[in-house]
């Protein structure tokens, strides 16, 4: 029988259970119901879409081209329903309206603390809303109107995206201490790349991964990565271990609980880590507006700068 028009959400959570466990059985004991009734949900699913979405064998259950394309559009329904839930909410609390801020790559640690105090003083009736999520998700969810605004330190961002700098952090180097390297107060990139190193997990933090890579190419050297993380902490932990050594933000390595981390800056001139405000390239709300207002209004010692009168060239006037 023909169901067109009959899709429900126990359709769609069946699906990305299945779609997920690449197994029926595994996808129905994780939804506390019996296998029958999944299959039954699948099978509706598919006639009203008009398409298989799963290739089924007594050995396997595997996404069919369909059903691939689907799983990339069936979460951002989910998100869409959470975003709306989380409005009405937030109007029952006294919010008059709702910044939905992506962040990636991680953010300046006391830019973020600075940035919420000035709304809440300025504009305390509108709630704002984070989402950590990987740059690529971020630049999607902005298309598709799941965030309004995004953080990122990256801006290859692609067509329909305005990258607007935000703010500045010098890439250092995170040293464990007594390291044979801390004789030198500026560490050159050849010196550096003769030891281990902890990097960030490029699928988590892009923007970083990127800017780091290409400070590391320009010495002809293959870099030995040790470990890639998702976090700045766990690098820090890392590096104070004596595990291996970090490039990070110079506010990130200051506002690290590790003790046995030491920050040095690299020899040679590499440019700044710069944080990027992402919007969509369109007139942004009244409220949008005024948050990126605010954004510009942060502005903390912690962001290096050449001093007046001196040669913005000479690579050691610009490092702390």
């Amino acid at each position: 029988m023909n169901r067109k028009g009959t899709v429900e959400l126990r359709h769609l959570r069946c699906f990305i259970a299945v779609a997920e466990e690449l197994h029926f059985a595994r996808a129905a004991e994780r939804l506390h119901i019996e296998q029958s009734p999944l299959s039954r949900a699948i099978k509706e699913l598919e006639e009203d879409l008009g398409v298989q979405l799963f290739e089924r064998t007594t050995r396997s259950t595997r996404l069919t081209r369909a059903g691939q394309l689907f799983l990339e559009h069936v979460p951002r329904i989910f998100t869409a329903l959470q975003q709306a839930r989380d409005s009405v909410k937030a109007v029952a609390n006294g919010f008059h309206g709702q910044l939905r801020v992506a962040l990636s790559d991680g953010i300046t640690p006391s830019r973020l603390p600075a940035l919420l105090a000035l709304c809440r003083q300025e504009e305390p009736e509108v709630e704002i809303r984070f989402f950590e999520v990987p740059l690529s998700q971020q630049i999607k969810g902005l298309h598709d109107d799941l965030y309004d605004v995004g953080f990122a330190q990256s801006d290859e961002v692609g067509d329909g995206i305005v990258a607007l700098p935000a703010w500045s952090d010098a890439l250092m180097v995170a040293v464990p201490a007594r390291h044979p390297l801390l004789i030198h107060k500026r560490i050159p990139l050849d010196e550096l790349l003769r030891y281990p190193l902890v990097l960030c997990d490029p699928q988590v933090c892009e923007g970083l991964a990127k800017h780091v890579e290409r400070v590391l190419r320009r010495v002809d050297m293959e870099p030995l990565v040790a470990e890639r993380v998702a976090t700045s902490d766990l690098m820090m932990a890392l590096v104070s271990a004596g595990f291996a050594l970090g490039l990070a933000g110079a506010a990130h390595i200051a506002a690290s609980r590790e003790s046995g981390v030491v920050a040095r800056p690299l020899a040679s001139r590499v440019p700044p880590l710069t944080t990027y405000l992402l919007r969509l390239d369109s007139d942004p709300s009244d409220e949008l507006a005024r948050f990126i207002e605010r954004v510009k209004a942060i502005d903390l010692p912690e962001t290096p700068r050449p001093a007046r009168g001196r040669n913005p060239d000479h690579p050691e006037e610009l490092m702390p």
